[in-house]
């Protein structure tokens, strides 16, 4: 391992320079990682890369999950909830069941018990790659809050589909009153699990004295945490993070300070920034392990069998994204729901065609043991590997690389937002001033006729509706401007609950006030 480490380190710089010019290209970064190790992986020399599903499951996974559910609209995944739900367990049910279908009837040795393994480990879509290509071109909010919901919870679905079908093929048996228990246990279990510690974690950062650094350990700690009870417990680790994650999230104000959130923010992105660029340099760079186990089959048989597979999932997911909307549509006459126009054939066409596959099929893929119990080698280990990389491959290049193009080609209305993101952030702005001013006005009238800095203050608030940027600050005033930077955060949550504002730009107001408050504390 040590001797590899001057490889370990040059991958990391090719990864820092790929993403630049994936940045530079306008092409999302995971597409060219993926080529990038598939190249570096058969040129000859190159350290072997084996990759240890314990590896993505307990040291990536965990923290992946965790950023994302931090950056997840709690408001905008309720609205949703009916049609992400359908996403993230149905239709990766009924995609599993498609997969299993048509594996056993084409694929020569494949049971339905190898077929529903195959389907729970391909069925997910991957999160970080659609948001990689969502950061290049402009989408509904809607559409992009139902697939950052649906990648949050789809990799739990999955991943239990796997587990079952994984007992099924090592027993020969499946007793659906047992799964059903399980899975239920497995759900509830995994929610349950995550609030818990996720509640011991908001207690911790309250009761004892912590620092920054201190927070930031602990922000650091919590995801592994969750995920490593919820696992031992045999319930979902990944429901675990994602609850646990949303809990603390929605809590952040009331646990921790400005700095931490600050900093934290800095060292969360860092992080998951260097583990989404290796774990897709990794996906290209297992290619030659995988090629070189297939034994009894072709590689060209191979090649189509997986050519195969990524045509199910392709198209079951359009027709599962059709099939939704009907049934929304249809369900509108008897229950509330989120939306009551049709969205056309454009909308579900764009849902269905982000359906990218990434590091999580291949961590489900390579954690299929090598033997049974008994100590026979696994039935179509090698082949369900192979096939899990093509479908990863195709998806991550057809579909990664086209939806760009239909995302600018159909240019989808935004219903929920008429102001672009700016025009909303400069809106919000001039009411904060108004309630401040207005807070100001009814709080410190005495302190406003006598201080000289609160009058500028206010003339800032009334004029422009600007922040004042003084660079000091009085002592005396301090508390009161304090004060009113707090009010402000319960106004922009008040807002943000009432209202059908982008919650993205709730988020900058509140890192502006973060960096505000800063300024204060450390300048004045």
């Amino acid at each position: 391992m040590l001797h590899n480490f001057p490889f370990y380190l040059s991958i990391i710089l090719v990864i820092v320079l790929l993403i630049m010019l994936a940045n530079k290209i306008r092409v999302a970064y995971p597409i060219l990682l993926v080529l990038a190790g598939l190249v570096i992986g058969f040129v000859p020399g190159v350290p072997h890369v084996q990759i240890d599903p314990e590896l993505i499951f307990v040291i990536f996974l965990p923290p992946l999950l965790y950023e994302a559910a931090w950056a997840t609209s709690w408001k905008e995944l309720w609205r949703w909830r009916r049609l992400i739900g359908s996403f993230a367990f149905v239709i990766v049910f009924l995609t599993a069941f498609a997969v299993a279908l048509i594996s056993n009837w084409f694929i020569p040795g494949f049971t339905l018990a190898l077929g529903f393994l195959l389907g729970g480990i391909v069925s997910p879509p991957d999160a970080v790659s659609a948001g990689a290509i969502l950061k290049f071109v402009k989408v509904p909010k809607r559409m992009a809050s139902i697939l950052e919901g649906e990648s949050l919870l789809n990799d739990a679905s999955s991943l239990i589909v796997f587990r079952f079908a994984l007992v099924a093929v090592g027993t020969g048996q499946f007793i659906l009153q047992q799964a059903a228990l399980s899975f239920v246990w497995m759900v509830a279990g995994g929610i349950g699990t995550g609030l818990l510690i996720a509640y011991a974690f908001f207690k911790s950062h309250k009761l004892l004295p912590t620092d920054v650094n201190m927070d930031i350990v602990l922000t650091l700690v919590a995801p592994y945490m969750m995920y490593i009870v919820a696992e031992e417990a045999n319930c979902s680790g990944v429901l675990s993070v994602v609850s646990g994650g949303l809990f603390l999230a929605r809590r952040s104000h009331l646990f921790l300070s400005s700095s931490s959130r600050l900093r934290a923010v800095n060292v969360w992105e860092a992080l998951c920034f260097i583990l989404n660029g290796l774990v897709f340099m990794m996906i290209g760079l297992a290619l030659p392990e995988i090629v070189s186990g297939l034994e009894g089959v072709s590689l060209l048989t191979a090649i189509g069998y997986g050519i195969l597979i990524t045509a199910v999932l392709v198209v079951g997911r359009l027709i599962s994204a059709y099939g939704a909307v009907i049934v929304t549509m249809i369900a509108k006459n008897f229950i509330t729901v989120a939306e009551t126009r049709s969205p056309g054939i454009k909308g579900p066409f764009l849902l269905g065609w982000a359906g990218m596959r990434g590091v999580v099929s291949l961590a489900a893929a390579l954690s299929i043991p090598p033997y049974l119990a008994d100590g026979t080698p696994f039935p179509q280990r090698n082949v369900i590997l192979f096939i899990t990389f093509v479908v990863i491959l195709l998806t991550l290049v057809v579909q990664g690389l086209t939806l760009p193009y239909f995302i600018r080609k159909f240019n989808l209305p935004d219903y929920d937002h008429h102001l672009t993101e700016d025009e909303e952030y400069h809106i919000l702005q001039e009411k904060l001033a108004k309630e401040s001013l207005k807070h100001l006005q009814t709080h410190f009238a005495e302190e406003l006729e006598t201080k000289p800095f609160l009058k500028h203050l206010a003339t800032r608030w009334d004029d422009d509706h600007s922040e004042p940027q003084d660079k000091l600050f009085p002592e005396d005033y301090k508390t009161i401007y304090l004060d009113i930077l707090n009010r402000q955060r319960q106004w922009l949550r008040v807002w943000n609950k009432d209202h059908s504002i982008n919650e993205d730009v709730i988020r900058k107001h509140l890192h502006r006030l973060d960096l505000e408050e800063e300024k204060i504390l450390y300048l004045g």
